[in-house]
């Protein structure tokens, strides 16, 4: 079985592989961990992460997951709750919505990209200086509330 290495150097072994002599057509749901090393056509709805192996050829009219990891070749719309990794030599022909994107050199990507709004982010450039602080260190910059139940900041000045 394939194991691959994460960018954080952490080892990942697959659920199931498909290898470089399966060709499969249909829709493929999953949970856990998949990777295709041939040929796929059809959709792909999943919960689980995907990895498209190098030499692997995923042909879909979507592709959504948690997360994607691409090696090979892909023509579809990509929607990854998680985040989607552009290896170099990979190739994207597709729309990708994603929560974060990483695309390395040496990545052939022709399509549009969007990030997804995930409940928890921070927009700092609305936020003022006193609020950034308060956010991130909520012990040292929150909020408290006094006696007479009227909030003031503990910002330390």
């Amino acid at each position: 079985m394939a194991s691959f290495l994460y960018n954080n150097q952490k080892e990942i072994v697959p659920s199931a592989t498909l290898s470089k002599t399966t060709s499969f057509k249909g829709i493929l749901r999953f949970d856990g961990i998949i990777c295709i090393m041939g040929k796929f056509n059809g959709t792909i709805e999943a919960k689980g992460d995907l990895i498209v192996g190098k030499g692997a050829q995923v042909d879909c009219d979507h592709i959504h997951v948690n997360s994607m990891t691409v090696y090979g070749m892909v023509t579809a719309d990509i929607k990854a709750e998680d985040k989607v990794d552009l290896n170099p030599g990979s190739e994207i022909h597709g729309d990708i919505r994603a929560g974060r994107l990483r695309i390395a050199d040496g990545v052939l990507f022709e399509g549009r990209c969007s990030m997804i709004d995930r409940p928890g982010d921070i927009e700092l450039f609305s936020l003022s200086n006193d609020d950034i602080k308060a956010t991130l260190r909520p012990d040292i910059y929150g909020k408290t509330e006094t006696a007479a139940g009227e909030t003031e900041s503990g910002v330390r000045e």
